[in-house]
């Protein structure tokens, strides 16, 4: 596997080459998008939860993280001034990765007009040193690809989910680094996951992780579906049908270690291999989720539902030939009569990931992108709920 990446400050490579603009508050929205208007490869930023920083420091690291996201070239930065993220200490955090980054305080500035007329001139500074951006080869050992299912079916568990799980054991072999989240997700399969786990330490990060999440979503009174109507009008009967079918995706590699995000900060992968992490289920907090840990790639299985977003490009794959369409990458059809196999499927897969990683867009990649959804979790109700996080004891 090969394919040209854009050299960042950190030696990382991106396959995309994107512009971030981060409205620290969302009094700020409207102006960064005001700002971006008319160039396809600015992307937008909001923290939509609140200005005050205390309890919120988890959105706090993934809107550094995602600065340091390699698909992103630079970052300019608003705040409106008023508020308890300053934006000279996020600044000094997300300049940690070396890219250019550019400030603008509103309120300091001037006001709305003034604001958007400097963020103007800023942003065509920071197009012109992103057109000038280097080049090199890169392997799959530059590879950080996220793993991610939505919209399931019947069709999930037989023939998308196992090709994903294909080609996540491929990109293993080959050197890549991958992640899988939604631990909701994998209600029941909890002994097959930690049986994975390189170490007994990295199960029981696993097992503690994973119970915090039942925890969160079952909450006495207040329960949340894990079973959507889509996915039983899709074929599916039972939450263990749904979970063992998600598992596949993830293939057969050891697990290396839990990534965690959290109000303590953002683990990443200290070696290539694949990992688990506490990424969301829900698909646009997923993608921001993922593009917070530095992946570049997403591939995500559905019963042919179209998701995308805006920073790291998703590769979509199905197998449900009664709704599969022009949003779909990957075809599994195949798979649900016979005429094809998951290993089969799972080199297109991987062939698909080359591609795009050289630029080809996918399916919908620059018309159907969801909103960057800051997904965060609620840290009074963690609380409340006495959760303790993977390396930190006594909580975070």
């Amino acid at each position: 596997m090969k394919f040209q990446g854009y050299i960042r400050p950190d030696g990382k490579l991106g396959i995309r080459n994107k512009i971030l603009i981060v409205a620290l508050d969302e009094c700020c929205d409207g102006l960064a998008k005001r700002i971006a208007e008319g160039h396809r490869d600015v992307v937008v930023l909001t923290n939509h939860y609140t200005c005050m920083l205390g309890g919120n420091e988890e959105t706090f690291y993934q809107m550094v993280g995602i600065c340091a996201n390699p698909n992103v070239a630079a970052v300019l930065v608003l705040a409106m001034g008023c508020g308890s993220i300053l934006i000279s200490h996020f600044v000094d955090h997300a300049k940690k990765c070396g890219k250019p980054i550019e400030s603008i305080n509103c309120i300091e500035v001037g006001g709305t007009k003034k604001s958007i007329a400097l963020g103007r001139e800023k942003l065509e500074k920071l197009i012109e040193y992103a057109q000038q951006v280097p080049r090199r080869e890169g392997t799959a050992a530059d590879l950080f690809v996220g793993i991610k299912c939505g919209g399931s079916d019947t069709s999930s568990g037989i023939a998308s989910n196992p090709s994903v799980g294909k080609a996540a054991d491929i990109l293993y072999e080959l050197g890549a680094t991958t992640v899988a989240g939604e631990l909701i997700e994998l209600m029941g399969c909890e002994e097959q996951i930690q049986r994975r786990a390189i170490s007994p330490e990295v199960a029981a990060d696993i097992a503690a992780a994973s119970d915090n999440e039942l925890k969160r979503w079952n909450v006495d009174g207040a329960p949340v579906e894990s079973m959507s109507i889509g996915n039983c009008i899709g074929g599916l009967t039972t939450i263990e049908e749904k979970s063992f079918g998600a598992l596949h995706k993830t293939g057969s590699a050891p697990i290396q270690g839990f990534l965690q995000i959290s109000n303590s900060g953002i683990d990443h992968p200290d070696k290539p291999g694949f990992y688990l992490s506490d990424v969301s289920h829900l698909c646009g907090g997923a993608g921001t989720n993922f593009a917070a840990l530095g992946v570049q790639v997403v591939m995500w299985t559905s019963g042919a539902a179209g998701f995308d977003n805006e920073l790291v490009p998703v590769i979509k794959v199905s197998g449900n030939k009664d709704l599969i369409n022009d949003d779909v990458d990957v075809d599994a059809t195949g798979i649900m009569d016979g005429s094809d196999s998951a290993a089969r499927v799972g080199q297109r897969i991987v062939d698909k990931v080359e591609a795009v990683c050289n630029g080809e867009p996918t399916a919908t990649e620059g018309f159907g992108s969801s909103f960057l959804t800051l997904y965060q979790k609620d840290v009074r109700v963690e609380q409340l709920l006495r959760l303790k996080y993977p390396h930190c004891p006594m909580g975070c």
